[in-house]
């Protein structure tokens, strides 16, 4: 099947089946003049595609593709391996810090109003709330330790 010119003349639909393309993309090729051809006799358009697998550029890009492929694959098992280190380490941090927590006393005691520490230091030990007013509300100055019904009612 050789034509006058140096390769195999094969029709557009046999050239993209040769390649690998599709139909349109051989007739783009042809159009941006990556690839010889000619008007047949018969009105049909046909390509010239070299016998040598190089000249067609398919073998040498295929080769490239393949070698750029082993380089990307390569380059996702390092990133991968990276990754997996990171978990490791950050599980590392993470039980780490659990045990330094486990370690600190369970709770650190509330401060202590004035008045309870007063009467600890007397001996009398904690005295509970006997319904006076709760922690971090401000007394009235002289009603100290005056019950409210003494206050109002007097005594």
């Amino acid at each position: 099947m050789g034509g006058t010119r140096r390769g195999t003349r094969l029709t557009q639909r046999e050239a993209a089946e040769a390649l690998g393309v599709s139909v349109e993309a051989i007739r783009k090729r042809v159009k941006r003049g990556t690839l010889r051809s000619e008007k047949g006799g018969d009105g049909r358009r046909y390509v010239y595609l070299d016998d040598a697998p190089d000249a067609a550029g398919t073998s040498a890009a295929q080769d490239e593709g393949s070698a750029m492929t082993v380089e990307l694959r390569d380059r996702l098992r390092y990133v991968e391996k990276q990754l997996e280190a990171e978990r490791q380490a950050h599980a590392e941090a993470r039980r780490l810090l659990a045990a330094a927590l486990e370690r600190i006393p369970p709770a650190i005691e509330p401060p202590r109003s004035p008045e309870m520490a007063d009467d600890e230091q007397q001996g009398r030990g904690p005295v509970p709330n006997a319904g006076g007013p709760q922690e971090g509300t401000e007394r009235p100055e002289g009603h100290d330790r005056v019950p409210w019904w003494r206050r109002i009612f007097g005594e």
